[in-house]
């Protein structure tokens, strides 16, 4: 499975799900406050979604996508570089004011190497706004455990462990890669990046899940 076998999954994912306009992208925009005039670099840019959203907010988005199909959906929603992460080789230093990367770190095998060249690009000051499928539900492992009283809890699995957990897409499967919360704090604190907010959503739909963790959201600003 590559990702541009993934394209009609991925439409149809969002055109569906409303978890994407309900949630994710109202945790997006609180961590990131765009403003007018501002720059942002699109990380996974998809069809170009979240391109539109910082459009409409008055900033100037260009994405990263390397599912060419996708991308070229996306360009009707601004400039596209066709790129495969955490590669940002083809982008020159301190060229943005922000970066945004929504739902997609948890898919880069070296999300070391994502922070250090999104910190390349992204002017002093910047900001790096993240919005990913939390840890404690990417864990090999994890699973819901029902009780008779209709109680639900969450089993960490191998949390404290890195690791890659595969789940469906369509009729294929995805894959993502696990580190812990700590983990990814650390990354982006060697990468020069200070976090300024952190927000934490359960399961959108599943009203038994209602206490179970499922989004993360952070905000990072690069120290001078």
């Amino acid at each position: 499975m590559t990702w541009s076998d993934l394209t009609e999954w991925w439409l149809d994912e969002i055109a569906t799900d409303p978890a994407y306009d309900e949630v994710v992208t109202p945790m997006l925009l609180d961590v990131i406050s765009p403003k007018a005039g501002m720059t942002f670099l699109d990380l996974g840019c998809g069809e170009g979604r979240v391109m539109r959203t910082l459009a409409a907010a008055g900033a100037r988005p260009i994405g990263v996508e390397m599912n060419l199909d996708l991308a070229r959906r996306a360009a009707t929603s601004g400039p596209i570089a066709a790129g495969s992460l955490p590669d940002l080789g083809f982008i020159r230093a301190d060229s943005f004011d922000g970066a945004v990367c929504v739902l997609v770190i948890e898919h880069v095998e070296d999300h070391g190497r994502l922070f250090a060249e999104v910190a390349r690009v992204v002017r002093p000051g910047g900001v790096f706004g993240l919005v990913m499928n939390h840890p404690y539900w990417t864990a090999p492992g994890s699973s819901p455990i029902s009780f008779p009283d209709d109680e639900l809890l969450w089993r960490p699995g191998s949390y404290f462990e890195r690791g890659t957990l595969l789940e469906p897409a369509g009729d294929q499967e995805i894959q993502f890669h696990h580190r812990t919360t700590g983990d990814i704090v650390e990354s982006a604190s060697s990468a020069g990046w200070s976090l300024e907010r952190l927000i934490e959503a359960p399961h959108h739909e599943l009203v038994d899940q209602a206490g179970i963790l499922r989004l993360l959201a952070c905000r990072w600003r690069l120290l001078p």
